[in-house]
């Protein structure tokens, strides 16, 4: 029998995630919670441009997490905890990307623990960045050396690819002056999720690391004005930004998470350029190992893709982890603690 999921809400990762647990012969697709009124009593494949697969979506989340189910894919806007506690007390499994990736040396988990004790299910955090490409894949080619010394897992995108205007102006704080830019929510935002990632991986290769992490927050601005799908960024307005997360061993950086995010490589200050989209992972020891991943970007740089490579990637990750997450024992489930995860052939379904 299929393992029966429902899809805790619809934006680009919720309904990327509908069209993988289609897609997967292992899933069967039973619920979709909405926000918004105007989808409620939608049918979910109609939301995601698909024809209709029988299967209404509701605002009514008691209704929900009563009916008969494995697992829920959560992907809201921004994962609430009392939400998960509640869908875990439901007696549901829980794959999101929104966290909880290896909280254990951040974070007070304890009722997120018992919660998942208490009804015999697991919660499992997974993704791309972070949830894959800053913890999994080094961890993985660090087999191959010994001696690491260093760690790095680093993204460069062309933001304006990123079709979400108010994100990028109003919480990335793309197209504000340098001073307000400052005060960018990123560091928090991202930080939670990327600190456990360094956490995972200093944990995996023996590291112990300083008390505190490092944090550095560089920024270009636009030399004239500039034209982009989020409206016009202006002369003198931040136009490039690149965040960097660091744990060290007595002060010196052992594990490295960047991201580089330009509205393209054209009239900026200081002159940065991306060279490609692309995210790299590199373990530094002997011998020393790189990698380098190309399709999680839009074919095009800067080019509006819709559904963004990038989006479906971290769906897929979630779908594909669900049955090895069902099949687990209770309690927060790490990479560490599941075996690997591989997606499925086209013609087994």
């Amino acid at each position: 029998m299929r393992l029966r999921v429902i899809q805790w809400a619809t934006g680009g990762v919720g309904r990327a995630a509908i069209e993988g647990v289609l897609a997967h012969p292992e899933l069967e697709l039973v619920g979709c919670w909405v926000h918004s009124e105007a989808k409620d009593g939608k049918d979910a494949g109609e939301i995601c441009g698909l024809g209709p697969v029988g299967v209404r979506a509701t605002r009514d989340a008691d209704a929900l997490l009563a009916t008969d189910a494995d697992c829920v894919l959560y992907s809201p806007v921004m994962g609430q905890e009392e939400e998960v506690l509640r869908i875990l007390a439901s007696g549901k499994n829980v794959v999101t990307p929104l966290g909880w990736f290896f909280p254990f040396a951040s974070s007070d988990v304890s009722k997120l623990e018992a919660a998942c004790q208490k009804s015999g299910v697991t919660l499992h955090g997974t993704g791309i960045h972070p949830g894959g490409i800053t913890e999994r894949f080094p961890l993985m080619v660090s087999a191959l050396t010994r001696n690491v010394r260093h760690v790095r897992a680093e993204e460069f995108s062309d933001i304006r690819s990123y079709a979400a205007p108010f994100v990028v102006r109003e919480v990335m704080l793309f197209g504000k002056t340098p001073e307000e830019a400052a005060a960018s929510p990123m560091i928090q935002i991202l930080g939670g999720g990327f600190c456990q990632s360094i956490d995972m991986v200093a944990a995996s290769l023996g590291i112990e690391l300083d008390a505190e992490k490092r944090t550095n927050h560089e920024m270009a601005v636009a030399t004239q004005a500039l034209d982009t799908p989020v409206g016009a960024i202006e002369a003198g307005t931040v136009a490039a930004q690149r965040f960097t997360w660091q744990g060290t061993r007595d002060g010196e950086p052992v594990v490295t998470v960047r991201t580089n995010w330009l509205m393209g490589e054209e009239h900026l200050d200081p002159p940065w350029r991306l060279d490609g989209e692309r995210f790299e992972v590199e373990v530094e020891g002997d011998p020393s190992v790189s990698m380098t991943f190309h399709g999680i970007h839009p074919e095009v740089q800067g080019a509006v893709q819709n559904p963004n490579p990038g989006i479906v990637a971290t769906a897929n990750h979630c779908v594909n982890a669900i049955p090895y997450v069902c099949a687990a024992g209770p309690g927060i489930k790490t990479y560490l603690d599941l075996p690997l995860v591989s997606g499925r052939h086209a013609a087994a379904r």
